[in-house]
């Protein structure tokens, strides 16, 4: 199934060299208000899901679950595919492959260390996520948060057995991304 994509058909796919980061995020909804990270990212406090990359060996299911329990202390619980994202970073020229999940988060331990970098935990509106949007990480948290309230999902089969290796392989087949455009991956 292809999802939409906001580049022209022109896009080129990235530069084997430079292949693009495997990043999960984790899209978190409860009443309403959406799980995000505030973060200091080279000095700068930027907001974002639960989100990171994908240890080798890991598949994307884990380390979506690992990555929201290190930065937020919660439990997140995978239940589909919101999509998969390639966004190209105009500021470092890097590519970011991003397969973000929707589930629950349960279990949170109040007690437990947050991840390095996250200064803390919000649970905001997505009026509230839009006007920060030049604190927002990248143009994938708000993409994610749009495609999860028009109630894009896909089925967890379709990527459960996925580590960074396969992952890879399916940025290479993809349509790629040029800007600060952000391209959704057809599946």
């Amino acid at each position: 199934m292809l999802l939409p994509t906001v580049l022209p058909p022109t896009a080129t796919i990235p530069d084997v060299a430079h292949a693009p980061d495997i990043t999960v995020a984790a899209v978190a909804e409860t009443a309403g208000r959406f799980l995000l990270v505030e973060e200091r990212i080279n000095r700068r406090l930027v907001f974002n899901q639960p989100a990171g990359h994908v240890e080798r060996g890991e598949t994307l299911i884990a380390a979506v679950v690992r990555e929201t329990r290190e930065e937020t202390a919660w439990r997140f619980e995978p239940q589909a595919l919101v999509g998969v994202y390639l966004w190209r970073n105009p500021a470092s020229g890097r590519s970011v492959l991003r397969f973000a999940f929707t589930g629950p988060v349960i279990d949170h331990d109040a007690g437990q260390r947050l991840d390095r970098g996250i200064v803390r935990t919000h649970w905001l509106t997505p009026d509230e996520i839009e006007q920060r949007g030049s604190q927002l990480r990248s143009p994938l948290v708000l993409r994610c948060v749009h495609d999860y309230l028009s109630g894009t999902r896909r089925t967890l089969e379709c990527v459960a057995d996925l580590d960074v290796q396969s992952a890879a392989r399916l940025a290479a087949t993809a349509p790629g991304s040029t800007g600060t455009a952000v391209t959704a991956v057809g599946l």
